[in-house]
């Protein structure tokens, strides 16, 4: 399984993730055709679970490979001080 954190401009294919939606950072998961789905999921599921990140879609790619983007809100803080 591989693992990429993507920049807000290298997300294309759909509306909201062209680079101007700056509240939020994606995680992309490339799972290999010869891997099993439950591992897959649990690995998802760990991610959303301790990392707070939620599945914004899932695609399968040509040759059986699986592709699953998660997002999760980025918290600014603002000093009060």
């Amino acid at each position: 399984m591989k693992e990429q954190r993507l920049k807000h401009s290298s997300v294309s294919g759909h509306p909201t993730m062209t680079g101007r939606d700056e509240r939020y950072e994606y995680l992309s998961l490339t799972v290999a055709p010869r891997e099993k789905i439950a591992e897959a999921r649990t690995r998802v599921k760990e991610h959303a679970e301790y990392g707070k990140w939620e599945l914004m879609r899932s695609a399968v790619l040509y040759g059986g490979a699986r592709r699953y983007v998660l997002r999760r809100r980025i918290m600014r803080v603002d000093r009060t001080l």
